[in-house]
């Protein structure tokens, strides 16, 4: 399969065989809900080797194709440990964060007020599953 957000069948199929495609993964509860003719949701968890959790929501529009992550929040844990977070959630007033605006990625320490630019102007569930799995 090429890019996985070229329509909604082909996302869904990707997301459907996360485990089967990322030896790293140990289990997912990842679902893929359609919301009428245009709209998708997607949540769920992604349990990874070394104890490592990516807890994942996206919104997802196709009025044309391809389909488009219109906003996202991705959290990687360990344990009870929250360790990062990203998402695309607008902080207009946070010169920092421009380059990749709306993107960005919360660490510590204070990750709740601390961001960077998320690389590449923003991330999807497959780059961020790869980064998941060459750390």
């Amino acid at each position: 399969m090429g890019e996985p957000l070229r329509t909604p069948e082909d996302y869904e199929l990707f997301l459907y065989t996360l485990t089967e495609r990322f030896s790293s993964i140990r289990s997912s509860t990842v679902t893929f809900v359609r919301r009428g003719v245009s709209l998708g949701r997607v949540a769920g968890e992604i349990c990874f080797d070394y104890g490592l959790r990516l807890v994942i929501r996206e919104r997802l529009v196709w009025q044309r194709l391809p389909v488009v992550i219109d906003s996202y929040g991705y959290e990687v844990w360990q344990g009870d440990e929250k360790l990062y977070w990203y998402d695309s959630q607008p902080h207009p007033n946070e010169p920092d964060l421009e380059s990749s605006y709306p993107h960005h990625k919360h660490i510590s320490p204070n990750a709740k007020h601390h961001q960077v630019p998320a690389p590449d102007n923003g991330v999807n569930l497959r780059v961020f599953i790869g980064l998941i799995c060459r750390s």
